[in-house]
C-alpha cells in the first residue's frame, strides 16, 4: 500500500480551465479520484490510477457515447464550462477510515454526495435537475476537441475580463 500524504490536497478548477491543461502535470499524479459537479450537485465520482486522464476520456469519449458524463458535459455545452472538477487522493487523511482503500474512498464519496451518474453503490442517486440537459439526445457543440479546447480558452478570457472589470468597479 502507497503511503498517505500528509495534507489534505485537493485540485478544483472550471472545466474551462481544466481543459486547458492538456498534459497531467508531474504534482497531479498522486490523484486517483475525481468528482465532477456544478456548485453543490455533484454529477459523477470516480476513480482511475490517474484521475486526471480519466476525465479527459470522460470529455473525448463523450461523442462516441462511452462516456454518460463526457457525453452529459457536452450536450450541455457551453454551460458545463462552469462545471468544477476536484481532483483528489485515496491517501489523503480523509480516507484513513477506509484504509486508503481507492475502491473504498470512491465508494464513501458516492455516499456521502449521491451523484447524479453513479449507479454502483449509490443506493438512491439525486434525480438530474430539470435545468440540464440529459446525457441523451443531441449534441449541439463541436465534435472537434480542438475547437471546445479554444472555446474553454475564451471563456476563460472572458472570466478573467470580467473580474478585472469588476475590481476596477470595486475599487
Amino acid at each position: 500500500m502507497a503511503e498517505p500524504i500528509a495534507q489534505e490536497q485537493t485540485i478544483a478548477l472550471p472545466i474551462r480551465e481544466f481543459l486547458l491543461v492538456e498534459q497531467c502535470p508531474v504534482e497531479w499524479r498522486v490523484f486517483d479520484l475525481y468528482i465532477i459537479r456544478d456548485d453543490d450537485l455533484v454529477f459523477y465520482v470516480g476513480q482511475s490510477f490517474q484521475a486526471f486522464d480519466r476525465v479527459w476520456r470522460h470529455v473525448r469519449d463523450g461523442h462516441k457515447a462511452r462516456s454518460v458524463v463526457g457525453r452529459f458535459i457536452l450536450r450541455n455545452w457551453p454551460s458545463s464550462l462552469r462545471y468544477t472538477v476536484e481532483l483528489l487522493s485515496s491517501r489523503a487523511g480523509r480516507f484513513a477510515g477506509v484504509g486508503h482503500d481507492l475502491t473504498a474512498a470512491e465508494n464513501s464519496l458516492i455516499a456521502q454526495f449521491a451523484p447524479c451518474f453513479n449507479r454502483t453503490a449509490n443506493a438512491r442517486p439525486t434525480p438530474l435537475p430539470a435545468d440540464y440537459a440529459p446525457p441523451s439526445g443531441p449534441i449541439r457543440c463541436s465534435r472537434n476537441l480542438k475547437h471546445l479546447i479554444r472555446e474553454a480558452g475564451y471563456a476563460r478570457q472572458a472570466e478573467q475580463r470580467k473580474q478585472m472589470l469588476d475590481e476596477i468597479s470595486a475599487g
